[in-house]
C-alpha cells in the first residue's frame, strides 16, 4: 500500500516521509519528520520553540499550537483552535473556529470548517470538512485497539492503538459525519452530513 494512492500532494509539499512508507507509520513518526523538517524550510518562515509559521500565514492569537508544527504560505487559522501532537499544515489550507487537529497532515487547498476533530490522519488536497464533522483514531469500543482497515478488499492491521483516516484529494465530508478510525476515502469521496463511515465492523 502507497500513500501516493490516496494523496498524491503529500511527499511534493513536504518530502514527507518516503514512498515506502505506509501512512500510519508517516503518522507514528510526524514528530520527528518535522522536526527534520525544520531545518530545511525557507527563510520566510519563522521558527521558534518547534513551530514554523510562513509569514504569509494568519493565525489566530487564541489558537493553542503545541510543537512541532508547520503552518504555510497563506494558511489561515482561525480562534480558539488546538493544533497538537505534530502538525503539518500545506499551502492555503483554513482551520476555522474551534477546529483540534492531532497528529496529522493536512494537504493544500483543504478547509476545515468549524468545530471539527482531525486525529492521526492524511488528509489530501483541497478537501472539505463541514462543521463539526469527526475523523476518530481510536477504538474506545473495541476489545481489540490495533487499527484495521480495509484496502481492495483486504484486511490490514496497522499494529497501532491510534490511526484515523485517509482521505483523497478532492472528498467532501459533510457536517457532524463521522469517519471511524481507519476509514480510506479515494479521491473525490462525498460522505454525507450525518453519516458514518464505518468501513469495518
Amino acid at each position: 500500500m502507497n500513500t501516493e494512492m490516496y494523496c498524491k500532494t503529500l511527499f511534493k509539499e513536504f518530502a514527507i516521509g518516503n514512498p515506502s512508507m505506509s501512512p500510519w507509520d508517516i503518522i507514528e513518526n510526524l514528530e520527528s519528520i518535522i522536526y527534520e523538517l525544520l531545518d530545511s524550510l525557507p527563510e520566510e518562515y519563522d521558527i521558534s520553540g518547534g513551530i514554523a509559521i510562513h509569514s504569509s500565514a494568519i493565525v489566530d492569537p487564541s489558537t493553542l499550537i503545541k510543537a512541532p508544527a508547520i503552518i504555510g504560505p497563506d494558511c489561515f487559522v482561525g480562534p480558539h483552535g488546538v493544533l497538537r501532537g505534530g502538525v503539518v499544515l500545506a499551502q492555503e489550507t483554513t482551520i476555522g473556529a474551534g477546529c483540534e487537529v492531532k497528529q496529522s497532515v493536512v494537504c493544500s487547498g483543504s478547509a476545515l470548517a468549524h468545530f471539527n476533530y482531525v486525529g492521526n490522519s492524511i488528509i489530501g488536497a483541497d478537501v472539505n470538512l463541514e462543521a463539526g464533522a469527526v475523523i476518530a483514531n481510536h477504538y474506545n469500543e473495541h476489545p481489540h485497539k490495533t487499527v484495521q482497515l480495509l484496502v481492495d478488499n483486504k484486511m490490514i492491521d496497522t499494529g497501532k492503538d491510534k490511526f484515523g483516516a485517509v482521505v483523497g484529494d478532492g472528498s467532501k465530508i459533510g457536517a457532524n459525519a463521522v469517519l471511524s478510525p481507519g476509514t480510506i476515502l479515494k479521491p473525490d469521496t462525498i460522505v454525507r452530513r450525518l453519516e458514518l463511515v464505518e468501513q469495518i465492523a
